[in-house]
């Protein structure tokens, strides 16, 4: 079984690109997973590359930005490649599903992409 189950925060913009003969929507980014255990007192984290495609990538792009917390489920793929006469090896999470991992700003606030977070009045009622 490959499963793979990560929370961390995104290390910068998320950009789509676009997959040259499919048109496929791409999305490659860096979760920061904090460590369980310091270093010289000071916090430490693993960086981990992952890869998102299709709606999970038009999600990412619209929604998140960096520094914010999410949690991903995939699995992990290893490839390689020659550059310049070089071998290359890469590993990376190839996403599932993501999800927000962190609470949505308050009504003042609004996301990176410019839109307004939707809230909801609360009237202290229940809803049944």
């Amino acid at each position: 079984m490959n499963k793979v189950i990560l929370m961390g925060r995104l290390t910068k913009e998320v950009e789509i690109k676009y997959a040259a003969t499919s048109n496929m929507p791409v999305c490659k980014f860096t979760l920061a997973v904090n460590k369980k255990f310091k270093k010289d007192g000071e916090p430490d984290a693993d960086f981990i590359n992952c890869v998102a495609f299709q709606k999970q990538a038009e999600f990412m792009e619209k929604f998140l930005s960096k520094g914010r917390q999410i949690a991903v489920e995939g699995r992990i793929q290893t490839r390689n490649y020659d550059k310049d006469g070089t071998k290359v090896y890469v590993t990376e999470v190839i996403v599932d599903s993501i999800y927000f991992a962190d609470s949505k700003p308050n009504n003042a606030e609004t996301n990176t992409k410019g839109d307004a977070w939707e809230t909801s009045e609360d009237d202290g009622e229940l809803p049944f």
